[in-house]
């Protein structure tokens, strides 16, 4: 072989290990559960280490460089998002409840633009076999379907309870769904000894009436 050939050779093995290095720095998530940051960023490494193979004349860190800052900003994205929920949900999007309590909600079924056949298509891969036997249904960021059937407890419900906290964010839509008002749960709050809302990473309110309260970074 000649120079030009293994010099191929050396770059495709040089992309694909800073490739699996910089994956594995971005954290482990399945597949179906990339942002649009992650999926961006995974597309752009693609091109970049394409680029690189394509073209042996260049010199290699003309492409290192920008794999590396694309590593950069998708772990700075990650951290704030992790500290500013409002910029995740800005980012990556909120789930949203197409079937609750046993209801479609057309309304935000046409917000996602999803359509009746994806709904019974995801239905079916969940191993579903009607609407009737769904009591909540929630499309993740992810565009995943996650189902919680009826009958799974003594009153017919799944079990299944919304949060009504998460990462120190009240969750109004869920509020509303209860019946209950953000002064309400503010007041369930210190009654429980948790005055500061933001101090609270995660909080649920369960059928029979028991709270569920986690406090950020608690040991």
């Amino acid at each position: 072989m000649d120079t030009l050939e293994w010099s191929i050779i050396g770059r495709t093995l040089l992309s694909y290990i800073v490739i699996v290095i910089i994956f594995r720095l971005m954290g482990k998530r399945e597949i179906g559960e990339l942002s649009i940051i992650d999926l961006v960023v995974y597309l752009m490494l693609a091109e970049i280490a394409v680029f690189s193979i394509e073209d042996p004349s260049s010199h290699l860190l003309h492409f290192i460089v920008p794999m590396v800052i694309l590593l950069i900003i998708q772990r700075s994205t990650a951290f704030l998002s992790l500290k500013f929920p409002k910029l995740r949900n800005l980012m990556e999007g909120k789930p949203s409840i197409i079937i609750n309590r046993g209801r479609i909600d057309e309304h935000q079924m046409r917000r996602q633009r999803y359509s009746f056949s994806d709904l019974q298509q995801q239905l079916r891969e969940n191993g579903t076999k009607s609407v009737q036997d769904v009591d909540f249904a929630i499309l993740e960021t992810s565009g995943e379907l996650s189902v919680f059937e009826k009958k799974d407890t003594a009153d017919g419900s799944s079990g299944f309870v919304p949060p009504l906290i998460i990462d120190g964010e009240i969750q109004q839509d869920v509020l509303d769904e209860l019946g209950k008002s953000e002064p309400w749960l503010r007041s369930q709050m210190k009654r429980h000894g948790h005055p500061d809302i933001h101090s609270i990473s995660y909080c649920t309110l369960d059928k029979n009436h028991d709270w569920y309260i986690d406090r950020k970074d608690e040991r």
